[in-house]
């Protein structure tokens, strides 16, 4: 059964939605996509539940990253081993540096949609479409291109389970495996975090033999969670993955483990948020520097009436500029409501802006600036700093400016990949990790 047979949302206000041109095609793409298997199933989901109530009770963090759009050509399995292994690596320096579990949620197998601040994009006089991702329309800059097609729907569906199907390989069958922590180094060119990386994992091998001596039973170790996580943004895409689950008889989205509603789509009486409460799944709100503590008590009110720990996430996007002043209301107006949220930091998208040269581009100082400030504000007003939200990727491309290679705004142009927001490189991101990590262990 899918979600169908609970009408509401499509009487509320729902933006950023595609305008699709053939209305019967849709139909029929909804209709097939109804009849797909799940792809992840309701007893996930309410294991993630249940590690993000970790969380929320500041035992545990979590580390998101992955794409800031998912491109089909992207979803091939070097591409998706390359970001795993930058994942599972920035979570071993976090779980080893600050001695803290580390829940991995990956920006992946379902983030193909976009929002946009425009609806049509203008080339040279010429006025087209604005390109929402993979999902909607394709990003080369012409009519056919850029025309919505709701059968791209049904690509990313293939595209999604065939990268959850890597991912579980990678990460069940032994790959992950602690004792393999200096093979998720092979293949990355040799950098200063790339270095103290291996350090790092030299130090973790000898902890390990130690263990391993001791009679430790290693067997857990060889299985990671890496939970899929995407914005829950084309509704016309979600409804049809929604079901009801046959234990429970509770509505679960099965098109990953964790959904979030995005900053342009937090309305709290808009459809996103009324589709968000009706599943079962763990979900988080993006929240930028203009909410309110009301707007954040209206949405629990909404999503968590209940005041469930690991149901509620709120995502926090503030810009390195304007964290530390307007976190602290929020996190004080949470508590007084009794919201049990998990609280993460989104460093990437308060922080772009366009360079000289024309790219869109983030500058890694700042990143780390509102990362610091998130962890400050948090230990001013007493609550867990629970996660970081990042956008990367496991390739070396110049897309954001600083780090330990210094990339300047001339680099960028060198490989500058992404179709839609800057992403941290490898490096970055393995630099970031240990920033972060001396961050929690102080927190």
């Amino acid at each position: 059964m899918s979600l169908s047979a609970v009408p509401t949302w499509p009487n509320l206000p729902a933006v950023q939605q595609p305008t699709w041109p053939d209305l019967e095609e849709l139909a029929r793409v909804r209709a097939t996509l109804a009849t797909y298997p799940p792809l992840v199933f309701a007893g996930e989901c309410d294991i993630l539940r249940e590690r993000l109530a970790e969380v929320a009770r500041g035992e545990g963090f979590v580390l998101m990253g992955g794409d800031c759009a998912e491109t089909f050509a992207s979803a091939t399995a070097d591409s998706i081993r390359d970001r795993i292994k930058t994942i599972l690596q920035m979570a071993a320096v976090l779980t080893y540096g600050a001695s803290t579990p580390v829940v991995k949620l990956g920006r992946m197998a379902g983030q193909y949609a976009k929002p946009r601040s425009k609806d049509t994009e203008v080339r040279d006089g010429v006025e087209l479409p604005a390109y929402r991702g993979d999902m909607v329309n394709d990003f080369a800059f012409t009519t056919a291109a850029r025309a919505p097609d709701p059968q791209r729907l049904l690509r990313a569906y293939n595209a999604s389970a065939a990268t959850l199907n890597l991912v579980r390989a990678f990460t069940q069958g032994g790959f992950a495996d602690l004792r393999h922590v200096h093979e998720w180094n092979r293949g990355f060119i040799r950098t200063a975090a790339n270095s103290r990386y291996e350090r790092m994992a030299h130090d973790i091998d000898k902890a390990m033999r130690f263990m391993q001596a001791c009679g430790a039973n290693f067997e857990a170790m060889r299985r990671v969670d890496v939970w899929s996580s995407h914005e829950a943004l084309l509704l016309d895409y979600e409804q049809p993955l929604t079901r009801v689950d046959s234990r429970t008889g509770q509505l679960y989205a099965t098109s990953g483990h964790f959904l979030w509603v995005g900053e342009r789509t937090r309305g709290a009486d808009d459809a996103h948020v009324d589709f968000v409460s009706r599943v079962r799944n763990p979900v988080g709100v993006k929240i930028g520097p203009t909410a309110t503590p009301a707007d954040l008590a209206r949405l629990a009110e909404r999503i968590d009436p209940d005041r469930e720990p690991g149901r509620l996430t709120f995502i926090v996007r503030m810009g390195a500029s304007r964290v530390r002043a307007s976190l602290p209301a929020l996190l004080e107006g949470a508590r007084r409501e009794g919201v049990h949220a998990a609280w993460i930091c989104d460093p990437m998208h308060g922080n772009t802006f366009e360079s000289g040269s024309g790219y869109k581009t983030r500058r890694f100082d700042d990143i780390v600036d509102e990362a610091r400030g998130f962890f400050e504000v948090h230990r001013a007003v007493g609550t867990h700093p629970g996660g970081i939200h990042v956008e990367l990727t496991g390739n070396d491309v110049t897309e954001c400016l600083g780090g330990l290679s210094a990339l300047h705004d001339d680099d960028l142009q060198r490989r500058y990949e992404t179709l839609c927001d800057p992403r941290l490189n490898h490096q970055q991101s393995l630099e970031l990790a240990f920033v972060v990590a001396e961050m929690l262990a102080d927190a």
